[in-house]
């Protein structure tokens, strides 16, 4: 998002200008570090512009397309298409510039076009930092936005959702997937797309799906807006993932050909089958099939063999209901329902090939999923999960179970009892959850068109303030440029714990402290600051929206346990300067390095790369 020192008034007919790189400049000569040349700019000022990339992600060799929309108040005593100007795009990998481009920008523009191709390396995150200069020589503003390229989705899953799929026309459609592109979504779960949950798509006679038909809720669904979903998906370099539980069945299944026997039960004499159950005004309460059941695979199996043959779907969200206590079979023999799990997934992706994730709810079974061929580790926590260090603690228990192999998703659903009613989502709240998530090592899955506050995807009660809105794609960004430090292998040291002389800290997730803790990322230590000083509560879900807003923290001082001779140290949060790094005066004495951080708002990251 660009932001300014000055905010005139003026605002500019629109059109879009092509401009191509200056020749001669190298990264060397042009380097800007937004922290020093615009240090007046501060976190939350008002966008004026919107920077964005065609894509959520890209293959090697790929070029990236970006977009900037001037609205006119980025000048310097005018607007910026009245007194023109220069644009520096410097492209970084964690501190270092990479490449760059430096365009001119004419009198009258509004939108500017480019493409920068990064580097040929796999799994690699970038943050392009945007700068306007105006034709006097003076910086004014900047805009920064990430780009990830990775050929696999599952390396780094940023997951997010859809869950309206009535009739839509196709711009509105568009703007929904083109937001959700801007938070760098690489896979969507397509929820309750499905007509029955053992039938999934609804066939006509001739064996064509339906036109229509209403989910479990009664909603419409269009076959037009799935298809064209998932079609603006693949569009924006996203994966549609068709969402399914898989031992659900509609209580009609033997009327189309489900077998009872297949079921699961309460009781050994079969008397009482293990159902969830829905309000009376749906379409129905979900029976609970045994995913152990040979017969009920294969029934299951052909279904969602149905469904891939008419829609492009890239795999299938596979769905579960956590412990369900003692359960049998028809026959009277106990099931143990997680041991049927890793099985199922394998013998499912042979049958209908595809990506695989599953849900693990409360983590129920997931040591065993861990072991199955699914992309990543997703778990929807609830009560046995209440605190913030809870958080962190099953991102570390899902990187045990994956062999360090398997990043994590988190279904963590915020100001949850508030989405009874109508209301805004609490940003503190969110931005510390997800400080926490991401500074662990996950992601979080959230946003689509809404944000998540139930497990029920489409409740929209909360609605998301343009500030929030604007926070959380700092974060999103965030995420991906430092992907590499956040979540490609880093390993916790828990020797390495930060001092300070002048805030409270702590190696544990506390009210009234500064939570730390250290990371090794490759030759990089990565320090983590967390900032619960002015905590009201340590419960991530901020069920009734009560966490407070935590007071700016400036000039923090850190002594840092360090492996060996400093090279250089950095800082970069999402709370400053787009998430650009900020470098740090380091003092060194023995294996100790002291910085001083120039604030702590919600979450700062410092980096110790060494010689």
């Amino acid at each position: 998002m660009l932001q300014t020192l000055r905010r005139p008034a003026v605002l500019l007919a629109v059109f879009t200008l092509a401009v191509l790189p200056l020749a001669g400049c190298t990264s060397s000569d042009k380097a800007v570090t937004l922290a020093k040349e615009l240090p007046a700019v501060q976190a939350g000022s008002p966008a004026l512009a919107a920077v964005s990339t065609d894509k959520a992600a890209y293959k090697p060799g790929e070029a990236v397309k970006f977009t900037l929309k001037l609205d006119g108040k980025a000048g310097d005593g005018g607007s910026a298409g009245t007194a023109g100007g220069t644009l520096l795009v410097q492209y970084r990998h964690l501190g270092t510039i990479v490449s760059h481009t430096e365009m001119k920008v004419k009198e009258g523009a509004a939108d500017v076009s480019w493409e920068w191709t990064p580097p040929k390396d796999d799994y690699r995150g970038y943050l392009a930092e945007v700068l306007w200069k105006t034709d006097g020589g003076k910086w004014t503003g900047y805009a920064t936005i990430a780009v990830d390229v990775s050929s696999d989705w599952g390396k780094f899953p940023r997951y997010g959702y859809l869950a309206d799929f009535g009739p839509m026309q196709p711009e509105e459609r568009t703007a929904v997937v083109e937001r959700l592109n801007r938070f760098h979504l690489n896979g969507l779960q397509f929820y309750d797309w499905q007509w029955k949950h053992h039938m999934p798509l609804k066939l006509e006679a001739d064996g064509q799906p339906a036109a229509a038909w209403p989910d479990i809720a009664n909603r419409d669904t269009s076959l037009e807006t799935v298809k064209g979903y998932i079609d603006l998906a693949h569009k924006h370099g996203m994966k549609a993932m068709n969402y399914n539980l898989l031992f659900g069945a509609y209580d009609d299944y033997e009327t189309d050909g489900v077998k009872r026997d297949w079921g699961l039960f309460k009781d050994p004499l079969a008397e009482n089958q293990d159902r969830h159950p829905l309000p009376d005004s749906w379409a129905s309460d979900i029976q609970l099939m045994n995913p152990g059941n040979q017969e009920w695979m294969d029934y299951l199996f052909t279904q969602e063999k149905k469904v891939q043959e008419h829609l492009p779907f890239d795999g299938w969200h596979v769905d579960q209901l956590g412990n369900r206590g003692t359960l049998y079979t028809a026959q009277g023999k106990s099931v143990n329902l997680m041991l049927t799990y890793g099985e199922m997934l394998v013998k499912a992706k042979q049958a209908v090939p595809g990506d695989y994730v599953m849900n693990a709810v409360e983590m129920y079974g997931q040591m065993l999923i861990a072991k199955a061929p699914v992309k990543f580790l997703y778990a929807e926590l609830w009560g046995a999960y209440p605190k913030y260090s809870d958080l962190k603690k099953a991102i570390d228990e899902n990187a045990k179970y994956g062999g360090g192999k398997l990043n994590s998703v988190l279904a963590a659903y915020m100001n949850y009892d508030m989405a009874d009613s109508a209301g805004e989502f609490n940003l503190p709240g969110v931005l510390l959850t997800d400080a926490v998530i991401y500074a662990s090592g996950g992601s979080h899955i959230a946003m689509g068109e809404n944000m998540l506050a139930k497990e029920y995807f489409p409740n929209k009660s909360l609605k998301i303030t343009p500030e929030l809105e604007q926070r959380l794609t700092a974060y999103y960004d965030f995420l991906t440029a430092y992907q590499n430090l956040l979540r490609d292998g880093a390993v916790e040291d828990g020797k390495a714990m930060a001092a300070s002389g002048n805030i409270p800290v702590s190696a544990n997730a506390e009210a009234g402290k500064v939570w730390t803790f250290t990371k090794q990322a490759g030759s990089s230590q990565v320090v983590h600051l967390i900032n619960f000083v002015d905590a009201a509560h340590m419960e991530w879900r901020d069920g009734k929206g009560t966490q407070a807003k935590p007071i700016v923290r400036k000039d923090v001082e850190i002594t840092v346990p360090v492996k060996g001779k400093v090279k250089q140290a950095w800082m970069a949060s999402p709370d400053m300067f787009g998430g650009s790094p900020i470098p740090l005066d380091v003092k060194q004495k023995d294996r100790k390095a002291a910085v001083t951080l120039p604030s702590l708002e919600y979450w700062d990251m410092v980096v110790f790369d060494f010689e």
